[in-house]
């Protein structure tokens, strides 16, 4: 008897390269993830159903090509969060308030202490309307 295929899928997390891993393990705790568990050179992050593994790895070309995407239900509170934290004065680095985009989502970037792009953001219905 043939058994059925069953292609479920469970989790799929990125490996986020940190130069610092100390460094950039406050960053997203003060970002809004919380550390389910670590060690010295991987740590498993989450915030909700979203999660990524930070590794302790670092080259440069890498890192700074490298972009996370997370849709989030409201980017609003996502960026206030962000901005109440100080992100960007804290850890010296880039971030650029949200904007509703051609691909109709509302977003927002935030470039980690080592150099990896993120963009936070939410669904939208029609360009330039919030959802």
């Amino acid at each position: 008897m043939e058994r059925a295929m069953n292609l479920q899928t469970i989790e799929i997390k990125a490996f986020v390269p940190a130069r610092d891993m100390d460094l950039s393990l406050r960053f997203y705790r003060d970002f809004g993830f919380e550390v389910a568990w670590s060690s010295d050179d991987l740590a498993y992050l989450h915030a909700g159903d979203c999660s990524f593994l930070l590794q302790k790895f670092y080259v440069a070309q890498h890192a700074g090509n490298f972009m996370m995407h997370m849709l989030v239900a409201d980017v609003e509170a996502w960026w206030a969060h962000a901005q109440a934290q100080r992100l960007a004065e804290r850890y010296g680095v880039r971030a650029l308030p949200p904007e509703d985009r051609p691909w109709r989502i509302r977003d927002f970037v935030l470039v980690d202490p080592s150099g990896v792009l993120w963009r936070v953001g939410q669904n939208i219905g029609e360009p330039g309307r919030h959802a």
